[in-house]
């Protein structure tokens, strides 16, 4: 756990350590998720994460790209 601080923007910090551990570059893109008792950030999944995922089927690949491009849009 890590506490940081908030600007008056609304912006913070993520520690250098968990940037590194889950691959945050400068340019990443978040997803922000309300818990309901929080906010979660988690790295949002690009159509480079989905490279080599064969475990997926044909449909279920489609679907994540297709909402992939509606968050882009």
């Amino acid at each position: 756990m890590a506490t940081v601080v908030l600007t008056r923007k609304g912006q913070t910090t993520i520690p250098k350590e968990l940037r590194e551990k889950y691959g945050l570059n400068e340019g990443a893109k978040l997803d922000v998720i309300d818990t309901g008792t929080g906010v979660l950030l988690r790295k949002a999944v690009s159509t480079v994460d989905l490279i080599g995922s064969s475990s997926r089927t044909y449909q279920e690949m489609k679907r994540e790209l297709d909402r992939i491009r509606r968050e882009d849009a």
